[in-house]
């Protein structure tokens, strides 16, 4: 009464029946509609790169937007729920699509020890969970490691962000993911060098394994190649 939950986009008070975004910016969310498209902009970038089975996110956003400040909560803000429940979003369009019906687990993009005791969890993790419960299949934590420790890739260039991944991921049981379809979820797309060191991990020790990619958000720049 005293204290009304608020969007956490445009920061305007919810009603009873709204939960954590209000019912104008859930409608204009700038939604991609990717996951029911094989080769969409995601699928291209992240298939050039890596060599994927399927990628796509769920919606498109820029700094300085409502959406950005979006991320920055989760990411940064300690709103853990807000992951969960995008994830849950997300993977409710995942579910009703054909290119994710025989996913067999969802990895999330590891964080290292010291990041997540720092920020206190890996928001990734939530997203990965929301999108599992809606697609009815486990989690996998523990196997793919972050052993080494970097700065965030927001503070470096192009260039910088795919030397600062270099060697940064271990796979502990290879055989877990042998003959699996995985999910593997990060929250947003910039170049893309995160997740293709994952991929390259898993690859280099898995022959028989199909990778697909979801992340809910990527940038017009990164999908399109411009501001």
């Amino acid at each position: 009464m005293f204290f009304p939950e608020i969007c956490a986009v445009c920061d305007s008070n919810l009603n009873d029946r709204e939960d954590f975004i209000c019912t104008s910016c859930r409608w204009e969310m700038p939604l991609t509609g990717y996951s029911k498209i094989k080769d969409n902009p995601v699928f291209i970038r992240m298939n050039g790169i890596a060599g994927v089975e399927n990628a796509s996110a769920m919606f498109y956003y820029n700094k300085g937007s409502g959406y950005d400040g979006l991320i920055h909560k989760f990411k940064y803000g300690g709103y853990s729920r807000i992951a969960y429940k995008l994830g849950r979003w997300f993977g409710q369009e995942l579910k009703e699509s054909s290119l994710y019906q025989d996913v067999d687990m969802v990895i999330p993009v590891p964080l290292h020890p010291l990041k997540i005791l720092k920020r206190g969890y890996n928001q990734s993790e939530y997203v990965s969970r929301g999108i599992s419960k809606e697609l009815r299949v486990k989690v996998k934590t523990g196997n793919l490691l972050r052993v080494k420790y970097n700065r965030s890739q927001t503070t470096y260039t192009e260039k910088e962000r795919w030397n600062n991944v270099e060697g940064i991921f271990y796979l502990l049981r290879p055989s877990i993911f042998e003959n699996k379809h995985i999910l593997l979820v990060d929250d947003v797309l910039t170049t893309g060098a995160t997740l293709e060191a994952c991929v390259k991990t898993i690859k280099s020790k898995v022959e028989n394994c199909r990778i697909s990619i979801a992340v809910l958000a990527a940038t017009s720049y990164d999908t399109f190649g411009k501001d």
